[in-house]
């Protein structure tokens, strides 16, 4: 075999890749990019449902919904893109994310009838088993532990 070739053995799931980051197409990535790409599809329709019916109701609510869906949906297309531009985005949409859970989650419990209609960050998550509390803290590990590329 030539020098500038290299023989390829086998594949390691959770090995990095050549950019230095973990094969998203891969074990726990691909997980991640499922659940974010299905709480995007999942938030982004209550909202659009809410704010086209009864956006008089609870406008607040439903434009916080209609946010989390858009960064849900960053999140996963930063995920699924990969590099260190999107890393950044996706840490950056992980965070607010957390501060927006934990803000209108403690405003939710603090003052109910500021929210007449729950959104998706209502009561930390409530309404979706707290996966909006849990997830964002998921993700910002996940990045944090997997190498640079």
């Amino acid at each position: 075999m030539p020098e500038d070739q290299e023989q390829v053995v086998g594949t390691d799931e959770s090995a990095p890749t050549p950019t230095g980051g973990r094969d998203i197409q891969h074990g726990f990535g691909r997980v991640l990019v499922f659940v974010y790409g299905l709480f995007a599809l999942s938030a982004g329709a209550r909202a659009t449902v809410q704010i086209a019916t009864k956006f008089h109701v609870a406008p607040v609510a439903y434009l916080l919904s209609a946010l989390a869906a858009a960064i849900y949906l960053a999140a996963t297309v930063c995920l699924a893109v990969g590099g260190e531009r999107a890393r950044r985005i996706a840490v950056a949409c992980f965070s607010v994310e957390l501060a927006g859970v934990l803000a209108v989650g403690t405003a939710s419990e603090i003052r109910p009838s500021a929210f007449p209609d729950a959104t998706v960050w209502s009561g930390f998550g409530s309404g979706y088993g707290f996966v909006p509390l849990v997830l964002p803290v998921i993700g910002l590990w996940w990045l944090l532990r997997t190498p640079r590329s």
